[in-house]
């Protein structure tokens, strides 16, 4: 009974530690090497790794999670566009205090 109790702790709190947002990608964006075409993605934060979700499509990059001090009222992308593409530096994600910042 003790081992049963255990594992179903253990799961809640790995469930607990990932978690997943909504994000909408209006440009292509790029991700490290992998290009993200515009669309609907589900985004898993997970161990510092953040892994977007399309269909098919897959994509995951080292993020660092950050809390602020003040809520969001929507989720926002920031890019660099030094070379011509959009690469996604941070996302701030609506109705919480999360920061996800990348570094390419």
């Amino acid at each position: 009974m003790k081992k049963l109790l255990l594992a179903f702790t253990l799961l809640g709190l790995t469930i607990a530690y990932a978690k997943t947002y909504r994000l909408v990608l209006f440009e292509k964006s790029m991700l490290g090497s992998t290009e993200l075409k515009p669309g609907e993605y589900s985004l898993e934060v997970k161990d510092q790794q953040a892994i977007f979700k399309n269909g098919k499509t897959k994509a995951e990059a080292p993020v660092k999670v950050q809390s602020e001090s003040a809520k969001y009222g929507t989720t926002s992308v920031r890019y660099s566009n030094g070379d011509g593409r959009y690469r996604i530096q941070e996302i701030h994600i609506g109705g919480t205090n999360v920061r996800l910042v990348f570094n390419d």
